[in-house]
């Protein structure tokens, strides 16, 4: 089964445009067919539609908390989702996506991993992350 790689955040905020610069990094290289590559921007819960068909989905993003200032980290999607606060609101993000999931969708929920770099991140850091995240499509198919 296919994989699908979903970079999200601001590519127009220095502490959020991880994701962003990971994306334009993949859509730069060679990459396999059968992985799909999403700029997933700021879309929140419009990102479920990506999840719906149980396809393994590899999210990349900034992350705070989770690592020291500049390393790329690879956290498990039930991890993220228990970092969701309580209600909705235009800071749940990721966490609160990956915990209604499951109620949301008709299908299992599919396995989902977090890349994440805390903080600020350098160009060979995006680079780093671009292929781990090819790595880690191409391994959970």
């Amino acid at each position: 089964m296919a994989a699908r790689i979903l970079c999200i955040g601001n590519r127009f905020v220095g502490e959020d445009d991880f994701g962003p610069r990971v994306y334009d990094t993949l859509a730069g290289m060679e990459c396999p067919a059968d992985v799909d590559i999403v700029d997933g921007g700021l879309a929140g819960l419009n990102l479920l539609r990506y999840l719906e068909d149980g396809r393994p989905v590899i999210f990349v993003d900034a992350v705070s908390g989770f690592a020291p200032v500049g390393e790329i980290t690879v956290i498990d999607g039930d991890i993220v989702a228990r970092q969701a606060p309580g209600k909705f609101g235009h800071e749940a993000g990721l966490p609160f996506l990956l915990h209604v999931l499951p109620a949301v969708i008709d299908n299992p929920p599919p396995r989902v991993r977090l890349i994440g770099c805390e903080g600020g991140a350098s160009d060979d850091a995006v680079l780093d992350a671009a292929r781990l995240s090819l790595q880690l499509a191409l391994e959970a198919q």
